[in-house]
């Protein structure tokens, strides 16, 4: 029998430590939860997604009482970007989330639908997404979605 380790490599820094453009893709994130429709779960998230031209495209989850045809901050904000931008490489994606009145603590990561969903963007730009995972104590800065999801399911050859 065989044995392996996965590790993720995380960068955890504070707010302070981001550079100015690192701290405006945050923000817009963070401002973009206050647009969520969030009725039923009470949490709000927001993504902001930066693209090799350097436009900024945010979005937000969207709950439905159908559920679960609701739909995640992050794949919003992916799924408009490829459908406005095709040839738009992401260089990065920024994720927060509102509730109970303040920002988390520390920071949520994507579920796995939205996982690779930017696994697929990653695959098709052949480049790594960078993703910042927002806390109020704490950020999470990864390099690439591979950290997030080391068994990937890729259809698409890299």
């Amino acid at each position: 029998m065989k044995k392996f380790k996965i590790t993720t490599k995380i960068q955890i820094i504070c707010y302070s430590e981001l550079l100015s453009e690192e701290k405006c893709l945050i923000d817009m994130a963070k401002n973009s939860c206050s647009r969520a429709y969030a009725p039923y779960s009470q949490f709000q998230v927001g993504a902001a997604v930066l693209l090799a031209n350097g436009e900024i495209i945010t979005g937000n989850n969207q709950e439905n009482a159908a559920f679960p045809s609701g739909l995640c901050a992050e794949r919003t904000a992916m799924f408009y970007a490829n459908s406005q931008y095709p040839e738009q490489a992401v260089k990065s994606i920024a994720i927060a989330a509102y509730t109970q009145g303040d920002f988390v603590e520390r920071p949520v990561s994507p579920c796995g639908a939205c996982r690779q969903v930017i696994l697929e963007t990653e695959l098709r730009f052949r480049s790594p997404i960078r993703i910042y995972l927002y806390g109020k104590k704490e950020i999470y800065i990864i390099e690439g979605i591979k950290d997030l999801l080391p068994l990937a399911f890729e259809t698409i050859e890299s």
